[in-house]
Formats: structure tokens, sequence, C-alpha cells
């Protein structure tokens, strides 16, 4: 069973998380599968643009806490999790091919990062994206340190992560966050019509143009998801931390 699917239509390549039973939460094994998808997808010749969704109810409701034990059983463990979840950034931003988020339902947590490394993002109107890393004493991956002040300002990235609060699809289309905000059952094929028209386009302009872009970024970008997997690994193993997680899971339990 995969928990992440890769296939082509036509010009146009389809990532979706298939992990709906537990809204496309990040385990350890969702994780291998979405960067072997991801890896398919751009090394695909025959793929011009990237489509990334999610099936079920959810995009992703971020990292799954009932693996919470697993993922911070050694010190190995915490820097394999953590290296797996900012290497989808590496792969989403570093690599060629313009990719259009399909986003619906809950992108929580790394699926809200993620939100924020596609190239475009077609928004289902009952999106709802937060951070709750502050809460769980985790933090933040996906090169959000630097990319969400270039996109919305200081002060309104200070809000959005310090105080986690659910965000709607009109609030993040506001905010510049999202291109494109559709009901739900026109959102898939309305990011499939964007990438289509994107791979229909000189292939060598585009990449070049996603490169250029990425590249006036600059170090700063990586620099900023190094610091964040260094961040985040000292996160997962504070005491903190782990008193909230458990704390968390606890009360859900009741």
């Amino acid at each position: 069973m995969s928990f992440a699917l890769y296939e082509r239509r036509e010009a146009v390549g389809l990532v979706t998380l298939d992990r709906p039973d537990r809204l496309n939460a990040i385990s350890g094994d969702l994780m291998r599968d979405f960067v072997a998808a991801l890896e398919a997808a751009f090394d695909d010749a025959g793929t011009g643009a990237i489509v990334l969704t999610g099936n079920g109810r959810a995009f992703c409701s971020g990292d799954d806490l009932k693996e919470f034990d697993l993922q911070t059983e050694s010190d190995e463990a915490v820097r394999d999790h953590v290296a797996a979840i900012q290497s989808v950034t590496r792969l989403l931003m570093g690599r060629d091919k313009p990719v259009v988020g399909a986003i619906h339902g809950y992108a929580v947590g790394g699926g809200f990062e993620w939100l924020l490394n596609c190239d475009l993002v077609v928004a289902s109107d009952d999106l709802v994206a937060f951070f709750p890393e502050m809460d769980w004493g985790h933090f933040v991956t996906g090169g959000v340190t630097h990319l969400l002040p270039l996109t919305v300002g200081y002060q309104r990235a200070m809000e959005l992560l310090l105080l986690g609060e659910r965000q709607s699809a009109a609030r993040l289309e506001a905010l510049g966050i999202v291109n494109r905000v559709v009901p739900r059952d026109e959102m898939l094929a309305c990011a499939l019509d964007l990438a289509a028209r994107i791979a229909a386009k000189s292939r060598f302009a585009t990449a070049k143009l996603k490169s250029t872009l990425n590249g006036a970024l600059g170090d700063a970008l990586w620099r900023a998801v190094d610091h964040e997997e260094t961040v985040t690994v000292e996160a997962f193993s504070h005491p903190d931390t782990i008193e909230r997680v458990k704390g968390f899971e606890a009360r859900r339990k009741r």
C-alpha cells in the first residue's frame, strides 16, 4: 500500500497524498512515499507541470502525533524524520517544474508549509490552514521562516506563526498566500487546467523562470531550511514539547 500516488494526465503530473483515514497526517510511511512520488513526477520527461493534492477530507493535517513516540525513539529517528520533511521543500522549490497546489480541507503545520512551497495554489472554499507548532513546542519547517515574511510581511507572519489561529481560504487569498479560491468540486479541475496551460508553454523558459525566481530568494532560503531543521530536531527532544504533545493526546482520548 502506498500513501502517496503519482500519475500522469497527458503533460501534467498528479501527486496525491493518500492516507485519508488519518487526514493525510505526516507519518514515516507517508513521507517515504511522498518523496518517491515527487521524484517520479519531477523525473518524468513527459510531465511539464505538477499538481499536488490530497485524497479525502483534508490535504494534510500535519504531523501524526500518534507516531510521536516512534519519531522520537532515538536521536537518529528524530533527525531522519525532520530531514525527510525538509526534503519535500527541497524538491518542491529546488526542482525546475512548476507545482500547482490543489488544497482543500485542513492544511495544518507541515501541510500549510507545503502549500507555501507550491508555485501557484488553487484553494477550495472549505480550506482551513494554521500553524499549531507553538502550542505543541514544535518548530516550523519548509523554509517558512524565510518565505512567509516575504509573502505577508514580518508582523503578519509573526501573527500566523505565534498565534496559530485558523485561517480561511478567503483570508489566505487576501494575504496573497493562495491564488484562487473555488468551490470544492471545482478545485482539482481548476488546478489541472492551470497546470496544463503551464505545461503547454516552453518547458525551457518555465524551468528557467522558476529557477531564477527561486535563485533570487538566494542562499537565505536554504540557510533557513537548514536552520529550521536544526531547531526542529532540538524541539522534538525538548521536555516541554514531550509534555505538551502527550498532554494533547491525553485530552483528545477523553
